[in-house]
Formats: structure tokens, C-alpha cells, sequence
């Protein structure tokens, strides 16, 4: 079969099954792109279905480059609360600053360029380039990956790399839809080749699917290196006042408000440890209550009945439950 039918198959699939979902709602050109750049940094790493009523808010209050690269930092951190990976929406502020400064509050239409901006590498600015200009580009996002993976029933080490999908990734061929072309290559991974229980007698590439011929639809991850670290926080509390520090420390969760803590070795006993998973660190927490002596830099008492006046992360706000609980 020609690329040219296997990619009408997948745009007809498309055309009768896409979600109806904001960010693809019939839109001028400078809204397009803004919708974009603001979208695929929250589905970074996070479901469609979370980041929709994210999405809804954001554009609400924020609807464009300009309120985007004025908006306080304390604002901003508010709308994305819950989403995690707190370094995407800083670099969001970062770009939208760029553009208004040097594009005329608009995306620059080459891919060199795009990657100049904080925050996009290549998966993004390959879905920009698709999904804003129009541009037959096919960003590898995990849905896109695996629908690869499968249709040529890729398995050895070898196969799985990110280089090899990248070159793989020609069999998809291109369209001159190429912002639905995406799209739709995207919506088949999430909604039918699904990384458990595929819908194969929905897919439109049934025919085509080496993993379906062979009944084989286990997908192999490119193994990353898991880094495991031990930390020692440190509760220091006064009446129903829990002491949180400003993060100038760790490159995780940076300058947001955390409890105090510092890196160790590997305790002898693990068991009391709190196991969080932060990227590719495997992060190991031993909780100790402390008494104030003197005063730490960047501090301030934060109110544990009050938690929802404040801007904390996900983290942050599971060492509160577990402290209530316990």
C-alpha cells in the first residue's frame, strides 16, 4: 500500500472521530498559533483530559502573547496549580516575552528558530510547525510512537530509539492537511492503538499492522537510566504554621515553595521513607521535625488550614496530607 492511501485512510478515521477539543476550534491565524504554543506546553508529559479545563482558564484570562508576557509570576503559577512540571509554564512567560519583544507577538515559522525559544525542542516545535502553519512536519509524541512502533511491530533496542523512529516515522508519509495529518496521528494512538487493550477493529490501518498480523501488541519504552536520591526534610512548625523555603537549591521544582531539605546518603533504613517520582529521579524522603534556631533565608510560615490561598506544588502538598495524616 502507497503512503498516499494508508494517510487518506487515517484523515477519513479522523474526519468521523476526532474529539471536539478547544484548541481545535476554527480560529484566525494569530489565535491558531497561540492556542498552539499554550496547549502543546501543557500536554507536555499530561492527559488531554486534564489539561482541558487548564486550557479552558488559561485562555479565559490569558488570551494572547501580550497579558501571557505581562502577567505576574505568582498569577501565572496559580493557573497552572495541579498541572506539575512548574519549568513549562515559566518557560510559556520566557517565549511569550520573545515574541513580544522581537516576532511581533507572533511564532516564527522555522523550525531552527522555534528551538531558540525556552521551552521547545524538537517534539514541540515539530507540532507547531504542523498544527499552526500548516507545515508537513510529524512530531513523535508517545501516542505517535507507539502507533509506529506497532504498525512495523518494532521491538529490538535498536528499533525503539528515538533515531530510529525518527527515520521510521516516513512510512506515516505527509498530507497537505498536515496540521489535521498530526492531529489525527496523535488522536488514533490516544483513542484506539491505546497502550493497553488496542481497538484494532477500529483502527483504519488494520491491514497494514505488522503487531495485529503477528497478535503481538506489547510496545518496548527505550529504557531510561532511573536516578535514585535520598533527602532529609525538615518540619519546622508553629502552632498550626508549617515553615515552606523559596527553591534556589534543586533544579527540580525551582523557585517554588518546598520544605526545607537537603540531599543525603542512602539511609540504613528506607522503610520510613516517603517515595516520590520526579522525571527520572526516583526521589526517597526521610521526614524529621525539627525546632528553629536563628532564621533560614527564604522562608515563610504558611497556614496548613489555608492551603488553597497559596501556590504550591504537587509535592509540596503531599508532605501536607501526609503530615495530617500522621
Amino acid at each position: 500500500m502507497t503512503k498516499s492511501i494508508l494517510t487518506k485512510k487515517i484523515l477519513y478515521w479522523y474526519d468521523n472521530n476526532k474529539r471536539s477539543l478547544p484548541w481545535r476550534k476554527e480560529l484566525s491565524q494569530v489565535k491558531r498559533e497561540y492556542y498552539t504554543l499554550v496547549s502543546e506546553f501543557m500536554l507536555q508529559q499530561t492527559q488531554v483530559a486534564t489539561v482541558i479545563p487548564y486550557f479552558n482558564n488559561f485562555i479565559k484570562d490569558i488570551p494572547d502573547i501580550k497579558s501571557l508576557s505581562k502577567i505576574k509570576e505568582h498569577k501565572l503559577l496559580k493557573y497552572w496549580e495541579g498541572l506539575g512540571y512548574y519549568s513549562r509554564v515559566k518557560n510559556l512567560k520566557k517565549t511569550a516575552q520573545i515574541l513580544e519583544k522581537n516576532f511581533n507577538r507572533r511564532l516564527p515559522n522555522t523550525i531552527d528558530e522555534l528551538k531558540l525559544l525556552p521551552g521547545i525542542g524538537d517534539y514541540t516545535s515539530n507540532a507547531i510547525m504542523a498544527i499552526a502553519f500548516n507545515k508537513p512536519f510529524i512530531p513523535l509524541d508517545g501516542n505517535i510512537e507507539r502507533v509506529i512502533k506497532r504498525l512495523l511491530n518494532l521491538k529490538l533496542p535498536k528499533e525503539i530509539t528515538k533515531d530510529n523512529l525518527v527515520k521510521s516515522k516516513k512510512i506515516l508519509g505527509n498530507s497537505t492537511r498536515a496540521s489535521d495529518y498530526a492531529q489525527a496521528l496523535m488522536e488514533l494512538g490516544a483513542l484506539i492503538c491505546r497502550p493497553k487493550n488496542p481497538l484494532c477493529y477500529q483502527c483504519p490501518l488494520i491491514k497494514n499492522c505488522k503487531s495485529f498480523k503477528k497478535k503481538d501488541f506489547e510496545t518496548i519504552k527505550e529504557r531510561k537510566k532511573k536516578i535514585d536520591k535520598f533527602y532529609l526534610l525538615e518540619v519546622y512548625k508553629k502552632n498550626n504554621k508549617f515553615l515552606l523555603i523559596k527553591n534556589t537549591k534543586f533544579n527540580f521544582l525551582k523557585n517554588l515553595q518546598i520544605f526545607p531539605m537537603k540531599q543525603i546518603s542512602k539511609p540504613d533504613n528506607l522503610a520510613k521513607a516517603l517515595n516520590f517520582k520526579i522525571s527520572n529521579m526516583n526521589m526517597n524522603v526521610i521526614i524529621k521535625f525539627s525546632k528553629l534556631k536563628g532564621t533560614i533565608s527564604n522562608s515563610s510560615w504558611i497556614d496548613s488550614s489555608k492551603l488553597e490561598d497559596y501556590t504550591l506544588p504537587t509535592f509540596t502538598k503531599k508532605i501536607f496530607n501526609y503530615l495530617k495524616k500522621n
